[in-house]
């Protein structure tokens, strides 16, 4: 019995590994994070495989039984819509529990947005912190506070619709001279990085509608 952490494309489909693919035709089924977009992946690549969800709204009520059927199976893959799983999306509890269990797991090596964005940002690399996805609200300014004084290049995820509030918060925090550096689509055809002090990415944005998915990596203090 075995679980395969299988990362599947950010955005180009050339970028899934053969040994991803081989994973997903040999598993005995799949657990996805949203069943249509793992089978439109699998369609593309003609592969036949039962395909069950397991997403952040039901993996705390599922998990026992999907526990329960990855011992009764030789091998599972795990895949969410994008990157690898339990990075900002589901598969922790997953993991945690199926050591418990005495799971053999496997974490296939694949795409993962904030590697591209932050090798491409142009500051320090060497150390840094990943905060994924701020909080909406509770522990939100806290986490702002934690940039603002860090020694490292931190690195998170944003939605489109936040992006302005979140650069206008991190302006806020850390000063509007902080350099910072915005990737958006990476992997695909309108990908676009954009580098300056904080202000000046601001304003780039407020000119120009954020679309797509958001990579910010921001300077340490």
């Amino acid at each position: 019995m075995k679980l395969v952490l299988v990362p599947t494309p950010i955005g180009n489909l050339e970028d899934i590994t053969l040994r991803a693919l081989r994973i997903l035709k040999e598993c005995d089924y799949i657990l996805a994070e949203d069943t249509r977009e793992c089978k439109k992946l699998l369609a593309h690549f003609s592969i036949d495989k039962h395909v069950q969800s397991y997403h952040q709204n039901n993996e705390h009520t599922v998990l026992k039984s999907t526990v329960d059927r990855i011992m009764t199976s030789e091998m599972v893959a795990l895949a969410t819509d994008a990157g690898t799983p339990a990075i900002s999306d589901p598969g922790f509890l997953l993991v945690r529990e199926c050591i418990k269990n005495g799971i053999s797991i496997e974490c296939l090596p694949g795409p993962t947005a904030f590697v591209p964005a932050i090798v491409i940002s142009g500051l320090p690399c060497e150390s840094f912190v990943y905060e994924g996805f701020l909080p909406h609200k509770k522990g939100r300014e806290t986490r702002f506070k934690k940039i603002a004084a860090s020694e490292y290049t931190t690195v998170l995820y944003e939605s489109p619709h936040r992006l302005i509030k979140t650069l206008e918060q991190l302006i806020q925090f850390c000063g509007a001279d902080r350099q910072c550096s915005v990737s958006r689509e990476l992997s695909k055809k309108f990908e676009e990085t954009v580098r300056g002090e904080l202000h000046t990415v601001l304003a780039h944005f407020k000119e120009k509608e954020p679309r797509g998915e958001f990579v910010v990596v921001v300077a340490g203090a």
